[in-house]
Formats: C-alpha cells, structure tokens, sequence
C-alpha cells in the first residue's frame, strides 16, 4: 500500500475513534459537573449542621467530606444517583444514613435531600 494511502487511511480511523469516545466523555463531564454542583448546594446550605456517625458537622466540613468521599469511592461513581447511594447517602463505616438538619431544625436524610435536588428545574 502506498505509505500517504496508509497514512490518511490511520488518520481517518483515529478521527473516528476519536469521535466515539466524545459522546462518552461528554457525558462523564456532565455527571462529575452535576456532582460538584451537588457538593456546592450542600456547601451553600447556611446554618445547616450535618450528622455523620452522630457527630454533627458545619456545610464546608460537609462538602470537604463529600469530595473526599467521593474521591476515595471514585470507582463506583458513574452517575449523581451513584455518587447519591456510594457516597452522599450512608456511613460506609457505621452504616447509618447522613442527615441534614437545617437552621429551621427540620431533619433530612441527606440522600433523599440530593434526590430531590436533583428532579428540580
């Protein structure tokens, strides 16, 4: 084969290749944007107090939490519902639920609370 046939034709298929692994990558920014934009929610959350494993924390010791959290279970996160059950949900520890107790003292679990960010315009 002619080496510029060859060459062009090694060009066009890492093109094509190329162009099937962007929708993928797309999709992955997305999820990992609509996760940060999760963790910033929870960060912004004025006089909420965070309970994990009975301790209560402030919203950025939360955030710091869930990033590194997340990080750490990085492997299992595909999606915001994976990063919500693998991460944001449960102690992995103690196996009891994270909640959330907002300055007016009303609790939530902090799962349910992301899920329903989530489904919100």
């Amino acid at each position: 084969m002619n080496p510029k046939i060859f060459h062009a034709v090694c060009l066009m298929l890492l093109f094509f290749a190329a162009a099937l692994t962007l929708p993928a990558q797309t999709a992955e920014t997305a999820e990992k944007t609509k996760i940060e934009a999760l963790i910033s929610h929870i960060e912004g959350l004025e006089g909420a107090t965070f309970i994990r494993n009975g301790s209560n924390y402030d919203a950025s010791s939360a955030a710091k939490f869930l990033r590194a959290k997340w990080k750490k279970e990085g492997d299992k996160v595909k999606t915001t519902a994976d990063f919500i059950t693998h991460v944001a949900s449960v102690s992995g520890t103690s196996g009891k639920p994270y909640v959330i107790r907002f300055k007016d003292g009303k609790e939530l679990p902090c799962g349910d609370y992301l899920a329903a960010r989530l489904k919100e315009p």
